[in-house]
């Protein structure tokens, strides 16, 4: 069988997880065939999983038209673009015996402290002293939205098509980070090193993306959101269909958590109706899963059914 074989199986059967999981590809399919405009969420330590080399083939191939980050994910990704790795480990471990190693875990993934300082503190200072100094050459305001700073951010780093960051520029598709200093650029500003002199005073606006991601949605005659884990980044894309009334003709979400405690995250679709956030007869499916299993069977999946047909 092939994926896309497997997963009319799965929907023949129509049951439990693989019936909401072959809705789901159902549901991608339309969409990339509407030509909706696709807002993709992504969250989850998703980059230390191994997930990155898909969201990639997806920008290549304008399977997404517009990627919302947290931050964390985009430092995994600048540092794994500059050299850093993620070494596969494991959850039953010694926890202190890392901490003296300099080892950090997420879960069973490990990765070195120091990759953090060579491929993301310093390239990353880097780039921004030369985005600040072109700046006050032009006498601009040091002033960027976080979507203009990681497109400078894609032109100036070293090219790498291992990268999503690099790929979205190049692509021309726009990544949104709205709590970007919930991450480590949000600790970069306060980094000392000797070949930084001074950080640059680079300000970032974190509400100078708002109207610019509201129009892209006024604009779009359809509207779809593939949703990977929840957090900031749904709710960021289902603001703006609340905020614009231009409720989401096609919603996907692939997440592990429940709706019992309240939690955007694990909020249901159907919620997300009584809101306006969703069209009430819009085509939408949560899939109750691991993303690292269900996310690369339903790209794969609808990648057999739109590009080797």
């Amino acid at each position: 069988m092939t994926v896309n074989q497997l997963i009319l199986e799965m929907g023949r059967s129509g049951s439990f997880g693989a019936g909401r999981l072959a809705k789901a590809v159902d549901i991608y399919e339309q969409m990339l065939r509407d030509d909706a405009t696709i807002f993709f969420g992504f969250s989850g330590a998703m980059v230390p999983a191994g997930m990155k080399q898909i969201v990639i083939e997806m920008i290549k191939r304008d399977m997404v038209d517009v990627i919302v980050s947290t931050g964390a994910n985009m430092v995994h990704d600048f540092v794994e673009a500059y050299g850093g790795r993620h070494f596969k480990g494991t959850c039953q471990t010694d926890d202190s015996k890392l901490y003296s190693e300099k080892i950090d875990r997420i879960y069973d993934v490990f990765i070195p402290d120091q990759y953090f300082v060579d491929c993301f503190d310093k390239p990353m200072l880097g780039i921004c002293q030369e985005i600040y100094g072109e700046m006050m050459k032009n006498k601009n305001s040091p002033r960027l939205s976080i979507s203009e700073f990681f497109k400078k951010v894609g032109m100036l780093m070293k090219p790498c098509e291992d990268s999503i960051i690099y790929a979205a520029y190049k692509a021309d598709k726009p990544i949104y980070v709205p709590a970007l200093n919930d991450s480590c650029f949000g600790l970069l500003w306060d980094r000392k090193y000797p070949s930084v002199k001074e950080v640059p005073k680079i300000q970032l606006d974190v509400m100078g993306d708002m109207e610019n991601f509201f129009e892209m949605f006024r604009a779009s005659k359809k509207t779809g959101a593939l949703v990977l884990g929840g957090g900031v980044p749904k709710n960021f894309i289902f603001q703006a269909a609340f905020t614009t009334g231009k409720k989401l003709d096609y919603a996907i979400q692939i997440t592990m958590d429940r709706p019992e405690p309240g939690g955007l995250s694990g909020a249901t679709l159907e919620e997300a109706v009584s809101w306006g956030k969703v069209k009430s007869k819009a085509s939408y499916v949560q899939v109750i899963g691991d993303t690292t299993i269900c996310f690369p069977i339903m790209v794969a999946a609808v990648m057999e059914r739109i590009f080797e047909k």
